[in-house]
C-alpha cells in the first residue's frame, strides 16, 4: 500500500505536465502494431476499443492520482488501432512475381536511385495483360542509360524488368515491402530501353500540376547556378535532387550536413521564422497600422501563409508535411496568446504527424526531427529559468548558435547511428560553419528570388543565394576530406532505440529529481551495444551472395552481384570496405564454388549455373545456398531458389538459422502468392539434415 501511496503521490505531483506524454503512449501503441509477428484480425480491434471506451471512463472516476494512467492506456490501445486502420487504408495490390514486358504509367515523381539513376514514380499503371484487380496502382522504375526529356503529368510508354518490393535484406532489418506498402507502390524495376511519351501532362490544377511547377522552378534555378552549387539550390528550394551527384551528397553525408538537402524542420523554420521577422518589423514602421492592429498575429498569418506555399512548392513529402505541423503549432500558438514554443507545442505536433502517418514513427526523418525539437527546447526551457548567469547581448547569439548544435547533434546521433551505421567526427565544426549561412543567406535569398519572380529579376537574388551555398559545399568538400572525419558503427539491437528514447523522453519530461533516473536506461543501451550480436553467417535472398563473419571482417562469395545487398550486410556491420574488398576476405579460392568452415559447419556457395551443374556433395555437416534449383540426395542443409523463395534471406548465429519470414510473420505486407506460404519448419529452424529425393 506504501508503494501505490507513493506512485500516486509522484502522479499528483507531475499535474499540469503531463500532456507531452500523450503522443509518447500514442505511439507506444503505433509500435506494438508494428512489432507484431501476425497481422491483427477484427475481434482484436474491437477488443481495444472497448478498452479505450473503458479507460477513459475509468479516468473520470474519483481516484486522484490514476486518471492520466487510465488515459494513457487508452492512447497506447488508439495507437494500435489507428496504424491498423491506416495500414488497410491504403492497401493496393502488388506484383507477387518478376515481369518483363511492356509497361505504361503516368509520371507522378522524379528522383535519383543509390546508383545516380533517373528514377521515375508512376501511376494509372497498366502493366501487360495484367488485370485491374492484380495490377499495382503505383510502380517505381529506374532508368539505365540515356532518357529523354521527361516532364510530371506525361504519360510515357517502356519496356521494364518489374519485381515486387524486396523484403529485408537480413533478418530483423529495414523491411522495405513494409515502407513501399504505405507508399502504395507495387513494384519496382528498371528499364535499359528507349521511353516513349504518348501523351503530355494534362492541363488543370491537382498533385501533379504542382509537381510539374516544382520541376520548372528547379530547372529555372539550375539554369541560373550551374553545376553542383544549382543542384544544391533546387534541393533546398523545391525538393528536386535529380540535379545533384553522388560524390557531392557522399561529401555531405560524411561532413553531417545531408540535414541541408531534406527540406523539414530547419528549413521551414528558418524561412517562416525571416518571413515572420520581415512582416513584424515592415509593419512596425508603419505607426498608423502598428496602433491599429495586432503586429505579431499578422506576421505569424504571414508565416503560416509562406509555410503553405513551401510546402506545395516543396513536394509535400513526410518530412516537410512535419515540418509544417510543427510550425504551424508555433505561430498557431502566437494567434491564441500562447507560448509558441513549449514542450505542449512538440507535443501537438507529434500528435498530429503520428495520427495523419502512424508509419512516420520507423522513419528516421520522424525520430531525429522530434528528438532534436524536444531536446532543444526542453534544454532551452530550463536555460530561461536560469538567470544567475548574465551574458552580454552581443554574445548570445554566437553561444545560441553552438548550444543549438551540440544539443541537436547530440540528441540526434545515435538514432542517425542506428540507421545510417556511421558518424561523422567533425559534424559538429561542419554545421557550425554552415547552418548561419543557410539562414542568413541562402533562405533569405530564396524568398527574395520568389518574390522578383514576377518581375524576372529573381536571377539577382539567386545569385546571392549561390554564394552561400558555395560556402556550404566548400566547407563539406573540406571536412569530408579530413582524417578520419567519418566513422563507421555496427547496427544495435532492436530494443536499444526505444530504450534510449524512453531514458531520453523521461530525462526532458518528467518532473522532479526522479527525473535522472531516465539517465538508467541510455546507460543500459549503450553498454548493449555492441557488434557481438551480428551474425556469422548471413544468406541473401536471392541465393546469390553470401556473407561470413571473419576475424578481419565479413567474408564476401562474390565481387559483384547483389551490390546492394552486400552494401547493407557491410554498413550493419559497421565494416567501410567496399564488396570488391570484402570479397578478398574469402580465405578459399574454388572458382564457382565458394568453401568456408565454420565452427563443425561447412559452408558451400555456388555462385553459378556452371558450379551447380557438377555439384554432386550434400553431407550431414554442410550448408549449401545455390541461386539456381538443385535436386541432391543426401543430409545437408540445402537452400536454393525454392526454399529461399519461402523463407527469404538467411542469418546463422550460435548454430542457429533464423529466416527473415519468421521475422516479419504474416502481415498485410507479405508476400501473398502461394509459393510464397511458410512451411512450420522454414519459419524458424536449426541447422539440421534437409533431405531431398
Amino acid at each position: 500500500m506504501r508503494v501505490l501511496a507513493r506512485a500516486e503521490a509522484a502522479l499528483l505531483n507531475q499535474t499540469g505536465y503531463l500532456f507531452p506524454w500523450s503522443p509518447v503512449c500514442l505511439a507506444i501503441g503505433i509500435g506494438l502494431y508494428f512489432g507484431l509477428r501476425f497481422e491483427p484480425e477484427w475481434p482484436i480491434y474491437v477488443g481495444l476499443g472497448g478498452a479505450v471506451l473503458a479507460l477513459l471512463g475509468l479516468s473520470r472516476a474519483p481516484l486522484p492520482g490514476w486518471g492520466p494512467l487510465a488515459i494513457g492506456g487508452a492512447l497506447v490501445a488508439a495507437g494500435f488501432i489507428l496504424a491498423g486502420a491506416r495500414a488497410h487504408m491504403v492497401a493496393e495490390p502488388v506484383l507477387s512475381w518478376r515481369y518483363y514486358g511492356p509497361v505504361e504509367g503516368r509520371v507522378i515523381a522524379m528522383d535519383r536511385s543509390a546508383s545516380d539513376a533517373l528514377r521515375l514514380t508512376l501511376d494509372q499503371v497498366r502493366v501487360g495483360d495484367v488485370p485491374a484487380g492484380r495490377r499495382p496502382q503505383r510502380i517505381r522504375i529506374s532508368v539505365h542509360g540515356d532518357a529523354v526529356p521527361i516532364a510530371p503529368g506525361q504519360r510515357i510508354m517502356t519496356t521494364a524488368h518489374l519485381s515486387p518490393p524486396q523484403g529485408p535484406v537480413e533478418p530483423g532489418g529495414f523491411d522495405f515491402r513494409r515502407h513501399a506498402w504505405f507508399q502504395r507502390l507495387g513494384a519496382v524495376g528498371y528499364t535499359r530501353v528507349p521511353i516513349v511519351t504518348i501523351a503530355p501532362a494534362a492541363d488543370g490544377v491537382g498533385g501533379v500540376q504542382i509537381t510539374a511547377w516544382r520541376m520548372a522552378i528547379s530547372q529555372r534555378v539550375r539554369t541560373v547556378l550551374p553545376g553542383e552549387v544549382g543542384g544544391l539550390a533546387a534541393a533546398v528550394t523545391t525538393g528536386d535532387r535529380s540535379g545533384m551527384g553522388q560524390a557531392t551528397l557522399d561529401g555531405l553525408r560524411a561532413s553531417n550536413l545531408a540535414h541541408l538537402l531534406a527540406i523539414s524542420g530547419l528549413h521551414m523554420g528558418l524561412l517562416t521564422g525571416f518571413v515572420f521577422v520581415s512582416c513584424r518589423i515592415g509593419l512596425s514602421a508603419v505607426p498608423s497600422l502598428a496602433l491599429r492592429m495586432s503586429v505579431r498575429k499578422v506576421a505569424a498569418a504571414c508565416a503560416m501563409v509562406a509555410a503553405v506555399i513551401y510546402l506545395m512548392l516543396s513536394g509535400g513529402n513526410v518530412a516537410t508535411e512535419r515540418a509544417f505541423v510543427m510550425v504551424s503549432v508555433m505561430f498557431g500558438a502566437v494567434l491564441i496568446d500562447r507560448r509558441a514554443i513549449s514542450l505542449r507545442g512538440v507535443a501537438v505536433a507529434a500528435l498530429i504527424v503520428l495520427v495523419l502517418r502512424p508509419e512516420s514513427l520507423l522513419s528516421p526523418g520522424f525520430q531525429m526531427s522530434f528528438a532534436a525539437t524536444t531536446a532543444l527546447v526542453a534544454v532551452f526551457g530550463a536555460l530561461r529559468d536560469f538567470r544567475s548567469v548574465s551574458i552580454p547581448n552581443w554574445l548570445k547569439p554566437v553561444i545560441g548558435v553552438l548550444l543549438s548544435s551540440a544539443i541537436a547533434g547530440l540528441a540526434t546521433a545515435p538514432i542517425g547511428a542506428a540507421h545510417f551505421n556511421t558518424m561523422s567526427h567533425y559534424g559538429l565544426p561542419a554545421n557550425l560553419l554552415s547552418v548561419p549561412v543557410m539562414g542568413v543567406i541562402v533562405v533569405p535569398s530564396a524568398v527574395i528570388a520568389a518574390l522578383l519572380a514576377p518581375i524576372d529579376l529573381e536571377a539577382v537574388a539567386l545569385n546571392v543565394m549561390g554564394i552561400g551555398l558555395h560556402w556550404i559545399l566548400s566547407v563539406s568538400e573540406w571536412v569530408s576530406e579530413l582524417d578520419g572525419a567519418q566513422g563507421h558503427v555496427v547496427s544495435p539491437p532492436a530494443f536499444v532505440l526505444p530504450l534510449i528514447a524512453l531514458g531520453a523522453l523521461w530525462l526532458a519530461l518528467w518532473q522532479g529529481r526522479a527525473r535522472w533516473g531516465g539517465i538508467a536506461p541510455i546507460a543500459i543501451a549503450f553498454l548493449l551495444w555492441n557488434p557481438g550480436h551480428r551474425p556469422g553467417i548471413l544468406i541473401a535472398e536471392s541465393g546469390g551472395l553470401v556473407g561470413v563473419m571473419t576475424e578481419h571482417g565479413r567474408a564476401l562469395s562474390n565481387e559483384q552481384g547483389s551490390g546492394f545487398v552486400a552494401g547493407v550486410w557491410l554498413e550493419n556491420d559497421g565494416d567501410g570496405v567496399d564488396q570488391i574488398q570484402a570479397a578478398l576476405r574469402w580465405p578459399e579460392e574454388a572458382g564457382k564454388i565458394r568453401r568456408f568452415t565454420l565452427h563443425d559447419k561447412e559452408v558451400v556457395h555456388l555462385t553459378g549455373k556452371r558450379a551447380a551443374q557438377g555439384f554432386d556433395e550434400c553431407h550431414d555437416n554442410q550448408i549449401i545456398i545455390s541461386a539456381v534449383a538443385l535436386d541432391l540426395n543426401g543430409n545437408c542443409g540445402l537452400y536454393d531458389p525454392d526454399r529461399l523463395l519461402r523463407t527469404g534471406s538467411l542469418s546463422f548465429s550460435d548454430g542457429k538459422l533464423t529466416t527473415s519470414a519468421a521475422e516479419t510473420g504474416h502481415r498485410l505486407w507479405s508476400p501473398k502468392s502461394p509459393g510464397n506460404r511458410l512451411s512450420q519448419k522454414d519459419q524458424y529452424v536449426r541447422i539440421r539434415p534437409t533431405k531431398r529425393p
